[in-house]
């Protein structure tokens, strides 16, 4: 199972403020619906109360280490992320019809600590920076990735911001 990690970044390295996300690029939420439909997302608590709902269609995993009474159905609650890469690996069995990787979606923490564990990025970079922000994503090291794809810059036209779609592999 390839382990991937998901996430739209600030030229400042920026991802959210107060538990939510920094803007709303309407073709950075389908591009990120396209690519992990069907895989296995992997995030921590806070990032799934700031969703507030398991993402259909595919299997949430939630990484929390306080006891959890009230989960909802559709998601499966672990203690750690190698205990996610369990689950994911489990349903990302090799089987017709099964997919071949999983994603890290956040948050901060999380996305920290699978750098070292993932096999690739998926990274909008969103060219903007944004100075109050209280969660950011650690630069990415060119000793150890490599740009494998990029799309042209876009535009969005609500927010203004221009952005672009990279995909990096471990070298």
């Amino acid at each position: 199972m390839e382990k991937s990690l998901i996430v739209a970044v600030a030229d400042n390295w920026a991802i959210g403020k107060n538990n939510a996300l920094l803007w709303h690029i309407s073709e950075d939420l389908k591009y990120f619906k396209k690519v992990t439909s069907g895989c296995p997302v992997i995030m921590g608590f806070m990032t799934y109360k700031s969703i507030g709902r398991p993402l259909p269609g595919r299997l949430n995993i939630v990484i929390s280490l306080f006891p959890w009474d009230d989960a909802p159905e559709g998601i499966v609650i672990v203690k750690s992320l190698q205990e996610a890469f369990d689950v994911a690996g489990r349903y990302c069995d090799g089987t017709e019809g099964r997919p071949d990787k999983c994603f890290v979606m956040g948050g901060g923490y999380t996305y920290r600590e699978s750098l070292a564990y993932v096999d690739s990025l998926y990274i909008t970079h969103v060219h903007t920076s944004i100075a109050d922000a209280d969660t950011f994503f650690p630069e990415i090291d060119p000793a150890v990735w490599a740009v494998a794809e990029s799309s042209d810059e876009r535009t969005d036209p609500e927010t203004g911001y221009s952005f672009e779609f990279k995909v990096y592999r471990r070298k």
